[in-house]
Formats: C-alpha cells, structure tokens, sequence
C-alpha cells in the first residue's frame, strides 16, 4: 500500500513538474495574460482535466512559477551576506550571484521580468510579496552589520529595498544583454558593481530620515 501511495505522489509531482515546466517555456514568447490552459497541457503532454487537479487557473500555475523563480536567489544572496568581508568584497560577490543567476535561470528571470508588470494581478502581487519578502531577509542581514548601528528599522527597509530593486533591474538589463551582446553584459555587471560602491559611500554618511 505505501508504495503504491508513494508511486502516486512521484506521478503527481512529475505531472505539476511538467505543467510548470511547459508555462515556463511557453511564457518565454508571451505573457501569462494570453496564454490558455490547452496550450500548457499540449505543452506538458497532459489533458485539461490533470492542469485542474494541481492549479485552479493559469493565475496558480503563475504564482507557483514566481516562488519558484525567487528561491534559489533567496538562498544565493543569503549566503553572500552572512559572508565574512569588507563592502566591496560583498558588492562584488552579490553581483557575481546576479550574473550567475541569470545564466542559470535566464527563463525564470525573463518571466519575472515580463509578469512584474504584467496583466494577471495575482502574479503581481505575488511578486511584490515574494520581492517584499527578500527585502526583509536583506534588511535583517544588514541590521547585523556594524555600519548599520543606530539606524532605524525604516531606514534600514527602505535600503534593502534600494538593494533588492537594483539587484532586480540588473538581472533584467544583463538578461537582454547576455544573450546578445556578452560584452554588454559585462559593461552592466561593472555599472552595477560601481552603483552599489556608491550606495555603500551613501549608506556610511546617512544620518537618518
């Protein structure tokens, strides 16, 4: 009996794998807004009725793929702060993560980029949570730093903030550029590492809101 449940389990998760898999791939030429559930399961080599038995609307599948997409940097920027070393040493681990995550995740980050501002509002939302989520992370992760001694705790937010949408907008503009253009790329990952240094300049000389 327990492994006949089990063989269910692994057939259900292989099924949601490949619905989410076939939305990401379809979702590299359009948005979620005019894509259709057929499309997906054609996609995904499943009937309609299995799309139904793991998400209720293409809007789910969407927000499955934004906590999806999210994860891995959560960990990978994580790591670079509970990192050990001066300013530039974590400026430039964090856009060496950038620049790595885009290579691995290019279509999680073309799905971010394109649905942040999209026309399904659940996946908007589940974004700026997901993104309002990280900051935090990053905020408590600064608030341990001795140069953020004395800050308030809205200062501090609104500089994970500041953080979060740079590192956001540099996975967008390398993520054009990558592809096309890697000399492009690495004049944005220089720019990025060089706005960042002046954040840190700024940080030092805040003296609060």
């Amino acid at each position: 009996m327990s492994h006949t449940v089990g063989a269910r389990q692994a057939q259900k998760q292989q099924s949601r794998r490949a619905l989410l898999d076939a939305g990401l791939h379809l979702l590299a030429d359009q948005n979620l807004a005019s894509l259709g559930v057929r499309e997906v399961t054609r996609e995904a080599g499943l009937s309609p009725a299995a799309f139904y038995r793991h998400f209720p609307d293409l809007a789910a599948l969407g927000v499955a793929l934004v906590e999806e997409s999210l994860a891995s940097l959560h960990v990978m920027i994580r790591s670079v702060l509970a990192e050990a070393g001066g300013a530039e040493e974590l400026i430039d681990r964090a856009v060496d993560v950038i620049e790595r995550h885009v290579m691995d995740h290019r279509a999680h980050v073309r799905f971010l980029a394109r649905e942040r501002h999209g026309g399904v509002r659940q996946v908007r939302e589940a974004i700026d949570a997901e993104l309002g989520r990280f900051a935090a992370e990053v905020g408590e992760a600064l608030a341990l730093q001795p140069v953020s001694r004395g800050w308030s705790g809205q200062d501090l937010g609104m500089l994970a903030e500041l953080y979060v949408d740079h590192m956001v907008s540099t996975a967008s503009a390398l993520l054009e550029a990558v592809e096309a253009d890697p000399a492009r790329a690495q004049r944005i990952a220089a720019t990025a590492r060089l706005q960042l240094r002046l954040i840190s300049v700024g940080r030092r000389h805040w003296q609060g809101s």
